[in-house]
């Protein structure tokens, strides 16, 4: 069995900066937790960085989103707390959006048999790399911890867990 963790921009900005939020605090020990259960196992970690440009507020997202976040060399881009530590020699795939098609576009390749993803924001950018995971390795498990992930919309986070289980996503350690 080949596996893969994604952690998904568990960002400086997404956690205590501009798009912060409480419960995103208390997912570092859960992920970290993660990253060294699958790094001992052998297995693969990837990292997203949601990365923006200094024109931010004029792309699509920044009109319908206007808070700069994730300033590529910022303070806010970088990876939260005890995780910015564990990526060692793991791919990093920077984003412009929401999903990545470079990271799903490197995976259709791959044999991995099993992808969790994990990390920030739940009904944003982990359930739209959720689905392109799912489009690049048709075949493989893909799983989402709900105590790995969150939102500042408590409401969309819980429809969102409920969409990616209709997806064929395994949504595990659902309260």
């Amino acid at each position: 069995m080949k596996r893969l963790l994604i952690v998904v921009d568990f960002q400086n900005d997404f956690v205590t900066g501009s798009l912060g939020f409480e419960n995103a605090t208390y997912l570092e020990n859960i992920i970290v937790n993660k990253i060294l259960k699958y790094h001992h196992e052998m297995d693969d970690v990837i990292f997203t960085l949601d990365t923006h440009q200094p024109n931010y507020l004029e792309t699509n997202e920044g009109k319908h989103l206007p808070v700069k976040h994730c300033l590529k060399g910022s303070y806010g881009h970088q990876l939260y707390g005890k995780v910015k530590d564990l990526v060692r020699n793991s791919k990093v795939f920077e984003k412009p959006t929401f999903p990545s098609l470079d990271l799903a576009n490197y995976l259709k390749d791959k044999d991995y048999t099993e992808v969790e993803l994990c990390g920030l924001v739940s009904n944003i950018c982990v359930l739209s790399n959720a689905v392109m995971v799912k489009s690049a390795l048709p075949n493989a498990q893909i799983i989402v911890d709900a105590q790995a992930t969150s939102s500042h919309d408590t409401e969309m986070h819980e429809k969102c867990l409920d969409i990616m289980g209709g997806l064929h996503i395994n949504v595990i350690n659902r309260t």
